[in-house]
C-alpha cells in the first residue's frame, strides 16, 4: 500500500490543546514530533494545527522520513 499525503491526513491524531497564561492557546501533535502551532482562540488554534500537520507531513514525504500512525488509545 502507497501511504500518501491523503492517507495520513485521514488519520485521527490526538491533539493536546492547553490555554497560555496570557489566554492565547497552544496545539500540538504528540505523535508527530515538532508538529505544533498558536492562535487566539481554541478553534483558531485547531485550525492552525491542521495547517501544521499538512507541513509536517508533507515536508517528511519529501525528505522520505518516517512517518509515525496515531498511537491507539487504550481503555
Amino acid at each position: 500500500m502507497n501511504k500518501d499525503l491523503a492517507y495520513y491526513m485521514a488519520l485521527h491524531y490526538s491533539i493536546l490543546l492547553t490555554q497560555a497564561d496570557d489566554g492565547s492557546w497552544f496545539a500540538e501533535i504528540p505523535d508527530l514530533p515538532g508538529c505544533m502551532s498558536f492562535g487566539e482562540t481554541q478553534q483558531e488554534a485547531l485550525d492552525m494545527i491542521e495547517d501544521a500537520k499538512l507541513t509536517w507531513i508533507s515536508g517528511s514525504l519529501e525528505a522520505g522520513d518516517l512517518i509515525p500512525e496515531p498511537k491507539k488509545a487504550t481503555v
